[in-house]
């Protein structure tokens, strides 16, 4: 073979590999793929530049952070001060960093922070400045992770909270960011003739309120992910993607803790349960998700769990 020849021949096959290889990235399901930070409070806690280089090892590419933060309203900060002797920790936030401290850690590690979760009194009050951290630290979306129990308990109840969600969501366009929804497993169960969470999901204006599906609370509670994905095409946004050791519903309306800590045992590792994930998955993108978020709320070892579920995940 003469060197002409040869070398037409290795750049065609070079060509080739990468072309192959372009074809093999494009096909993947999942391009990035994120981590809610509550998944591993206690790691952050004790090191979170250490733990952020950690999830930059395994190939996490985003983050969503939780509250409290140093901006979040007293009432909250005091919620959360008398809860964290059950939790077992008490970080959140930026861990003791700035928002600027913050965001210079996660570009250290190839890192971003397109999502936060924060609270209804902090969203209702204090807008101005999540929006200012938001800004800083890259958050295109601020998420309510919960609705407040004494909020939720009549159709009516739920009636206002949709309309505060239109305020909270024009409020939040006027500074730059969309505002979301994170639910949990209640609302689901008909009332009076009507779904409860219904009444939030059409009383919401889309331009102004976005939505994030918990995955295994969804199931947990009766629903059907990938129909609500296309009766509801382009507001679905985030996704907490969790999955299930076995088939289970709530003992009731899913309305209360007792309820949700009966069924943590069966939250598992991405691909380890039995949720058809390709399929929810596939179709969550096919109708407008971005974000796709792991998150493990009760795990002994989160470096090993977060490893498998992100493996499965960038395989799919």
């Amino acid at each position: 073979m003469n060197r002409r020849h040869f070398l037409g021949s290795a750049t065609l096959a070079l060509t080739g590999t990468l072309f192959s290889r372009n074809i093999f990235a494009n096909d993947r399901l999942l391009n990035k793929i994120d981590i809610q930070f509550f998944s591993l409070p206690k790691m952050l806690e004790k090191d979170l530049p250490g733990t952020l280089a950690m999830l930059q090892k395994i190939g996490y590419k985003e983050v969503e952070l939780y509250g409290p933060y140093p901006f979040s309203t007293a009432a909250t900060k005091e919620r959360w001060s008398a809860i964290t002797p059950a939790l077992g920790f008490k970080g959140s936030g930026y861990f003791g960093y700035t928002a600027a401290e913050m965001k210079s850690m996660l570009n250290d590690h190839g890192l971003t922070a397109p999502s936060m979760h924060t609270d209804l009194d902090t969203l209702q009050t204090n807008m101005d400045k999540i929006a200012e951290a938001s800004h800083i630290l890259g958050h295109e979306y601020v998420i309510l992770p919960a609705i407040p129990e004494e909020k939720r308990k009549t159709l009516d109840d739920y009636k206002k909270m949709a309309d505060a969600f239109n305020k909270i969501g024009e409020s939040a366009k006027k500074e730059g960011v969309k505002f979301g929804y994170h639910n949990h497993g209640y609302g689901w169960k008909e009332v009076e003739g009507q779904i409860p969470i219904k009444l939030i999901l059409d009383g919401t204006d889309p331009a102004l309120v976005f939505l994030q599906m918990d995955l295994f609370w969804t199931v947990a509670a009766g629903a059907n992910p990938v129909s609500l994905f296309q009766d509801y095409k382009g507001r679905y946004r985030l996704m907490h993607v969790k999955d299930m050791s076995k088939n289970a519903r709530f003992s009731g309306d899913g309305g209360d803790a007792k309820q949700w800590i009966e069924l943590f045992p069966l939250m598992t590792s991405a691909g380890s349960g039995v949720l058809d994930l390709k399929t929810i998955l596939t179709k969550a993108k096919e109708n407008g998700m971005e974000h796709f978020i792991v998150e493990q709320d009760v795990v002994a070892d989160p470096e090993v769990s977060l490893r498998k579920s992100f493996d499965y995940l960038a395989a799919l």
